[in-house]
Order: C-alpha cells, then sequence, then structure tokens
C-alpha cells in the first residue's frame, strides 16, 4: 500500500521538465529459515549516473544489462548495509529490466544470516538529496515493517518474531537502560538524594524499586502515546524534584521516613524523561512489551549498582564517625538542591537544551 500510494504521488507531481520524476528505490528484504532473499528495484537514471552511463535507456535492454550486471551489482549491494550479528554480505541472483517503470530489478540472497534481528542502513544515490529508498521486511512472506530512508536517516532495525529474536531485543534494551542510568546526571542525583539519610538495604531496596515502578507506569504510557506531555514540561519538573528531595532530608532530619514514596511520586516524572530517550534510540514496535520490559531491568540493575557503590560509601563514613556522616548528608542535601536548581533555571531558560 505504501509503495502504491507513493507511486501515485510522483505521478500527480511530475511534470515533463523534471529529469527524473521519481527519484525512489525499493528494497524487498524476507527473512525465512535462517536467510534473507531480497529485491531492490532502481530508477535506471540513479544507476547511469553513478556509474557514468550516457544513456539510461540503454540499460533496459538486457543485452547491454547483461554485458554490465557484475558492475551494477556491485554498486548496489554496495549501497545495502545488512547486519545480523555480524555484517552480512548479499549475493546477486538475477537482474532484470523493468521497461515499463524505467527502472532495474535485482534479486540478492544471503545464506546462513540466521539472527534474532537485521539492521538495514541504504545509501543507494546519496548524490540525489531529494532520493528516497521505501524499505519492506518480511518474515516468512508477511510485511512486518516498513521505513522510509532518505540520505540522512539513521540505520534501523527489525527484530524478528522468534526467540533469537526476543533475546536480541532484551540484550539491546537492558545494556540501554544500564547506560542511561549511569550517563544521567539527573536521574543519579535524585537517586543520591534519597541515599544521603541512610538506612537499612531493606529500606534502600524499597525506595529504589519504587523509583522502577513509578518511571516504569509512565514510561509504557508515553511509549504507548497514550499520555506525552511535552519535553519542556517534564525536564524542568524532574529538576524540581531533585530540589524537592534535597530540601527534604534537610528538613526532615531523623522523621518518618518516606522516601520510598517520593520516589514512587517523583518516578513517574522521571518516567517520562525516559521515554524521551526511548523515541531517539528507537522503539522496536514489533517488540514493543519485551522493549520497556527490557529497558526497565537495565535501570533497575544499574540503579541496584550505584546504591550499592553509594550507600557502602556512605554506611562507611557513617561506621568510622557519625558526626561526619551526618556532616555528609548536610553537605550533600546542599549539592542537590544547587544541581537541581541549576538545573531547573536552565531548563527553564533553554528550553530543549542550550
Amino acid at each position: 500500500m505504501l509503495r502504491w500510494i507513493v507511486l501515485l504521488f510522483a505521478l500527480l507531481v511530475a511534470t515533463p521538465a523534471l529529469a527524473h520524476p521519481a527519484p525512489f528505490s525499493y528494497l524487498d528484504i524476507d527473512v525465512k529459515n535462517g536467510a534473507i532473499s531480497g529485491k531492490l528495484v532502481v530508477h535506471v537514471i540513479d544507476v547511469a549516473h553513478d556509474l557514468r552511463i550516457a544513456s539510461p535507456d540503454a540499460l533496459l535492454d538486457p543485452q547491454p544489462l547483461a554485458q554490465r550486471r557484475q558492475e551494477i551489482a556491485t554498486l548496489l549491494l554496495g549501497r545495502i548495509a545488512l547486519r545480523g550479528d555480524r555484517p552480512l554480505v548479499p549475493h546477486a541472483t538475477a537482474l532484470s529490466p523493468l521497461a515499463d517503470r524505467s527502472a532495474l530489478a535485482l534479486a540478492f540472497r544471503v545464506p546462513n544470516a540466521a539472527s534474532g534481528a537485521i539492521t538495514v542502513d541504504p545509501r543507494l544515490f546519496p548524490y540525489d538529496a531529494a532520493h528516497q529508498t521505501f524499505v519492506n521486511v518480511y518474515e516468512a512472506g508477511a510485511l512486518k515493517q516498513q521505513w522510509i530512508f532518505n540520505r540522512d536517516s539513521p540505520a534501523r532495525t527489525h527484530y524478528l518474531g522468534t526467540a533469537a529474536g526476543t533475546m536480541a531485543v532484551v540484550r539491546t534494551f537492558v545494556a540501554a537502560g544500564i547506560h542511561h542510568i549511569l550517563i544521567g546526571p539527573d536521574h543519579l542525583l535524585f537517586l543520591v538524594g534519597l541515599l544521603l539519610l541512610g538506612g537499612g538495604w531493606r529500606a534502600l531496596l524499597r525506595i529504589v524499586t519504587a523509583f522502577t515502578i513509578g518511571h516504569s507506569i509512565t514510561l509504557s504510557l508515553a511509549a504507548l502515546d497514550i499520555v506525552t506531555p511535552p519535553s519542556t514540561l517534564i525536564e524542568p519538573a524532574i529538576a524540581l524534584s531533585i530540589v524537592f528531595v534535597g530540601t527534604d532530608n534537610l528538613i526532615r532530619g531523623q522523621g518518618r521516613d518516606l522516601r520510598a514514596w517520593v520516589a514512587l511520586v517523583f518516578g513517574l516524572v522521571h518516567g517520562f524523561g525516559f521515554a524521551s530517550v526511548l523515541r531517539e534510540f528507537g522503539l522496536p514496535r514489533e517488540a514493543l512489551r519485551w522493549t520497556l520490559f527490557s529497558f526497565n531491568i537495565g535501570v533497575e540493575i544499574g540503579q541496584l549498582a550505584v546504591v550499592a557503590v553509594v550507600a557502602s560509601l556512605l554506611a562507611g563514613i557513617r561506621r568510622q564517625s557519625p558526626r561526619a556522616g551526618k556532616a555528609v548528608a548536610v553537605a550533600g542535601s546542599v549539592v542537590v538542591i544547587v544541581a537541581g536548581a541549576y538545573w531547573f533555571v536552565q531548563r527553564i531558560a533553554y528550553p530543549g537544551g542550550a
């Protein structure tokens, strides 16, 4: 359906003055029984340009086309970057003219390509800024994914609906969750602020788990496009949550421990921040549940690693000197407040980053 819509649009906007009325290519990839078969359809004008052929229509003649078969196949297949658990090298199996479309059809195959995921990065005709490549990904003949690439599009990954595909999702997004929590200074500082007053391991585990439950809820809502508040609201709110935690440490002191509830409530806010990162990473709709589950597990692992290190250091200081432990908690809370206030002002004054 997407292909026919594009063709109709091209016909409607094309004029006789245009030298290249259809700057499109079409790439079909079918994964079946651990192998990939595919077909690439390209306009003869594009091929002729890159091979310096004076008359593009000459490529529609089977005899001249056969003489340049290897040259054309090498050019086109060299510009289709495919990757599974390793780089995949496609081999041409047929090249034929499509005279009614002024195009060429190149069939190819990748044997022994078994993998849980297929990453595609076609860079077919970079000389033409308007050129687009329409990609269809099939599994055993059933259409599973459609993408549109232009010259500047990033590579995209399709996770197969197999056990290997599920494991590929888990590996990718658990690692992404760990990485994000460890490089997110605002999330880390919020978590550290909750740890400054110490407590037993059970209390600390409740705090981390409450934070995970909170952000898991809103991450899922945002990923499913059910609730998607703007980042200009969420990012300052995350900064305010950090200020709140530091201030609460100074005011509450040794009063009733409500940190798990604080983590739960503000975890809801931080979840929307995680969702924006996941969107930038690329959210595979074909494996949405496993993606969300794996990313959350990764965040939880990263949080527990931080808790283990920070809580152990703080506990060691308190064992050596309760007075020093209290001083560290107070000083740390002040740092948390100042950093949160700085981020809040920055994100209000320069929404979207500066």
